[in-house]
């Protein structure tokens, strides 16, 4: 599939309402006209619980925000890549096969059936190339041709449908529609996925797509393929052939306790296949 369009707006989730133990002190409209009621030990020890609970809060978003990838090497330097030396192009597919690999994530898609496949592609001629009609698919050992998921793809399979439905209020012919696809998804996608559709000449371009494995069988990377096809030269005149990258070339440079199986969800058969709904 091609490289998937981001959203031009995606709403921000509502704020979660603050814990217990900061309102049932609540600060009343007569503490706050009684300087001197204001400064009791409950009141004090409340405005400190808030501090604490405030700063908290801020702290997360940096927090998230100091996750990054591993920076992108030269394709050459991957263990599973295929070199086209008369076109002086090399591709790389380096995948996420256990949460230890990839802990820069928010969100588990490991263990939802995602496999998270970093693509890394090395341009070592002199003209630039372009992704916009790229399709970059998974082939599985027993042939099925699987597309990069979408946002949606990601965010229906990690949260229950009731987020993205909207709620109708009761007696009023109104819909509310909250946010389609999930904030951290998007933020996931924005800090790892592609940052463009052009690998400029004697540069490399990456970013992580998600590969539904779900049903496949176990071990999903096992004589399974990265193909790539319809990569351009920018000015069109030139498309260069498709590129073929077996897993079998990871699995085979991986240390002996990795497993080659992706974590998938241990939960017990009934319970629910999703997360809890953004708030």
């Amino acid at each position: 599939m091609s490289l998937r369009p981001r959203p031009a707006h995606i709403s921000a989730p509502a704020a979660s309402p603050l814990p217990f133990a900061v309102v049932s002190h609540r600060l009343t409209l007569a503490n706050l006209l009684t300087p001197a009621s204001f400064f009791t030990p409950a009141n004090l020890r409340t405005l400190a619980s808030f501090v604490t609970v405030a700063a908290t809060l801020l702290s997360v978003p940096a927090r998230a925000a100091d996750k990054k990838a591993p920076p992108a090497k030269p394709a050459s330097q991957y263990a599973a890549f295929d070199t086209h030396p008369n076109e002086h192009v090399t591709v790389a597919a380096d995948p996420c096969n256990a949460t230890r690999d990839c802990p820069f994530f928010r969100l588990p898609y490991l263990q939802h059936g995602f496999v998270p496949v970093r693509v890394i592609i090395s341009n070592d001629s002199d003209r630039a190339l372009t992704l916009d009609d790229v399709r970059i698919q998974f082939i599985s050992a027993n042939h099925d041709i699987l597309p990069a998921a979408t946002l949606e793809d990601i965010n229906r399979r990690l949260f229950t449908t009731r987020s993205a439905l909207g709620t109708k209020i009761p007696l009023i012919p109104i819909t509310i529609h909250h946010a389609p696809v999930d904030k951290k998804v998007t933020e996931d996608d924005a800090d790892f996925g592609f940052q463009g559709t052009t690998v400029n000449a004697h540069s490399t371009l990456a970013g992580y797509l998600f590969y539904d494995v779900r049903e496949l069988d176990d071990p999903a990377l096992r004589h399974a393929e990265l193909y790539l096809k319809m990569i351009h030269s920018l000015d069109g005149k030139q498309q260069l052939f498709a590129f073929t990258i077996p897993f079998d070339k990871w699995l085979e440079a991986q240390p002996k306790d990795t497993p080659h199986t992706p974590q998938r969800s241990t939960t017990s058969p009934n319970a629910p296949d999703t997360l809890p709904p953004p708030r």
